[in-house]
């Protein structure tokens, strides 16, 4: 057994083989569930997946916190090397890994370095500016025991900001005036992780207290949200085989 486990590492964790995700059916985990989804349709990526008791506090375990000593799913394990298991924490950068590893025909991903470079850019625009926002507006309206109408309202607006931004870069007002089908790419744009990496929140947005009036002043990034939806990897990405949150 690598040094990586421990005596109370579950066996279909130590002894997996190939790629490992330790997860649940939340945004970040739907995330990382779709690209496995996606590089298995592309090229037959195989993987396996544990579903993670958040409630039960499972993720701090310490067995787990070897793997992620943040505690959080997802959690990435490549298991390919038996001898030197790879885990990787937080959902950019798993998703990085798989293309850069596994995305060989750069189905998902850019060889371009401009292409590339809009890619990494609208994943770090939503895992540092969008995610914490709506994180924090699903905490305080959802979860929190009291609930803060300012924080509410703070995050509230700040989430509609920045579907703006989306809007703007979508329906292409800030650029050439020709809207775009995806965030990366020249043109119209083509599906990458950088959608991916967006799309399980903002397809969410009713649980996050949008109403249908304020999402009706994002057309376009209305559009972008049905048009990924029906993708046969993000159906099997979000199955309830990864749990039920919402």
């Amino acid at each position: 057994m690598s040094g990586l486990y421990i005596d109370s590492t579950p066996s279909e964790v130590s002894q997996a083989d190939g790629l490992h995700l330790l997860t649940f059916n939340t945004p970040n985990g739907q995330k990382v569930q779709i690209v496995l989804h996606e590089l298995a349709l592309l090229y037959g990526t195989r993987f396996t997946f544990t579903p993670i008791k958040l409630f039960e506090g499972t993720q701090k375990q310490d067995w787990f916190l070897r793997l992620n000593p943040n505690g959080k799913i997802p959690t990435l394990v490549d298991n390919t090397d038996n001898s030197h298991p790879v885990p990787v924490m937080e959902t950019t950068a798993e998703m990085l890994y798989l293309v850069e590893k596994y995305d060989r025909d750069h189905e998902l991903s850019f060889s371009d370095p401009l292409e590339r470079a809009q890619m990494i850019q609208w994943l770090f625009f939503w895992h540092g500016s969008g995610q914490p926002i709506q994180g924090q507006l699903i905490w305080f309206s959802k979860f929190s025991k009291e609930k803060n109408p300012q924080a509410i309202e703070r995050f509230h607006n700040e989430s509609l900001r920045i579907f703006g931004v989306f809007e703007l870069h979508l329906s292409g007002k800030n650029s050439d005036g020709n809207a775009r089908e995806y965030l990366a790419g020249n043109g119209k744009g083509r599906y990458s992780i950088a959608d991916i990496g967006v799309w399980p929140w903002v397809a969410k947005w009713e649980f996050g207290g949008f109403t249908k009036e304020e999402m009706d002043a994002f057309p376009s990034l209305h559009a972008w949200v049905n048009r990924i939806k029906d993708r046969e990897a993000v159906k099997e990405g979000t199955d309830d085989k990864y749990g039920k949150m919402f």
